[in-house]
């Protein structure tokens, strides 16, 4: 009994010290439930598209921006900018690293996509994010990024609008327009993140090369969602399948491998590229599925609410 009660404390302990990569990859902790089959509603949809406006628009081509930043290594690409979410393209040029900070309300993820980031959060092992690392940086933990390769460092970010960082008083903290850094103390310490929210999940390691279907999270709360979408390439529908929008929130995607097809209102039907990011304006309808020019495809959606609402045309064959 000794002999099988160490085996389980070790095997517990090893499960205790998994980075969380894996341990908890799926777990939801947002359960909802089902309407009775048939159930009609009526949706406010807009009358007028809502219009892309810049950084926004439908398709966003890594190609392209690496291309507008070519010989430059430290870089900022505004992708997006809704009400709810903002989010670029950022590159490290090597040696660099950033400021210590903190959000103070909501998380931080980034997708690394190029080059290798110390990634340094606050009562976490540090770990060396590599292409295809999808990291979350729980709210008002301190953290820095340092770029210890030797080539530049391309991530692509999601932060909630509005959140602006705080800093140590051992650091200058960038300038905010509008604002001004004021000493302060806080009662309200780091959020202790639940389990089902891993701090990274590396991506290449856990799907890229496999048979493996994928239809699960990867961080939820109450102010943000991330998913991770992967499936076989099949066959394209045609345009008189609308796909379903959303009454309030833009949803926009970054595109983990293959090639996701996409077919949003008023735009043609367009194929994306590892890398690439795409983008459904609010109340749009949008249908993006797995292009049947790659075996296996992923996308990552990123919305503000868990999970957000799919209006279907009731009246589509």
């Amino acid at each position: 009994m000794k002999t099988i009660r160490k085996i389980l404390l070790a095997a517990a302990a090893v499960a205790l010290s998994l980075p969380a990569s894996a341990q908890f990859l799926g777990k939801e902790e947002n359960p909802i439930g089902t309407f009775a089959k048939g159930t009609v509603f009526l949706s406010p949809k807009p009358t007028s598209m809502t219009r892309y406006t810049a950084p926004n628009k439908p398709h966003w081509k890594l190609s392209e921006i690496l291309a507008s930043h070519r010989g430059q290594s430290d870089w900022v690409q505004p992708i997006i900018r809704n009400k709810d979410q903002e989010a670029d393209y950022i590159s490290m040029a090597p040696g660099k690293k950033t400021k210590e900070m903190m959000y103070p309300d909501d998380r931080l993820v980034f997708i690394v996509w190029d080059g290798s980031i110390k990634v340094s959060i606050a009562g976490h092992e540090p770990f060396v994010a590599t292409k295809g690392f999808m990291v979350n940086v729980p709210f008002r933990n301190l953290f820095t990024l340092e770029n210890v390769g030797s080539t530049p460092a391309l991530r692509f970010e999601v932060r909630q609008v509005g959140s602006v960082p705080l800093y140590p008083v051992s650091e200058t903290p960038d300038a905010v327009k509008g604002m001004t850094y004021t000493r302060v103390t806080n009662l309200t310490g780091p959020a202790k993140e639940k389990e089902s929210n891993p701090i990274y999940v590396d991506y290449m390691k856990e799907f890229n090369g496999t048979d493996k279907p994928y239809g699960g999270k990867f961080v939820w709360d109450d102010h943000f969602t991330s998913n991770i979408l992967r499936g076989k390439g099949a066959p394209v529908p045609g345009d008189e399948k609308k796909g379903h929008f959303h009454v309030g929130w833009t949803e926009f995607w970054f595109i983990m491998e293959g090639h996701i097809g996409i077919k949003i209102e008023g735009e043609k039907y367009f194929v994306t590229d590892p890398g690439d990011i795409m983008t459904a304006a609010q109340g749009r309808w949008h249908r993006a599925g797995n292009d049947p020019s790659a075996p296996w495809s992923t996308r990552v959606p990123f919305n503000p609410r868990p999970p957000i609402l799919h209006n279907f045309d009731a009246d589509e064959k």
